[in-house]
């Protein structure tokens, strides 16, 4: 006989593996009938999507040096180009 597939909520999954750290996994997969594999499963996708939102957040870090430094050297630009402009009518 096939069994069907039983899909749980975000929150649950969360609820489960907040218990998980108190009781330990073992325990826990008991009193909530799951597998242990279950828990460790969904622990393992979890501890991946924090790592996943601290890369993006460092990338986005980076990204906003970039465009500081970028903003400066364009800055730099202009002014250089100023000054070239200044020094050429001055010489005519």
């Amino acid at each position: 006989m096939k069994q069907t597939r039983t899909r749980h909520s975000q929150t649950y999954k969360d609820e489960a593996l907040a218990l998980a750290e108190r009781i330990g996994v073992s325990k826990a997969a008991e009193q909530l009938g799951l597998h242990a594999s279950q828990l460790y499963g969904w622990r393992s996708k979890k501890q991946q999507s924090q790592t996943s939102s601290e890369r993006e957040q460092s990338l986005a870090d980076e990204n906003a040096r970039l465009k500081r430094l970028l903003a400066e050297q364009a800055e730099e630009l202009a002014i250089v180009k100023k000054a070239a402009a200044y020094f050429a009518k001055s010489l005519k």
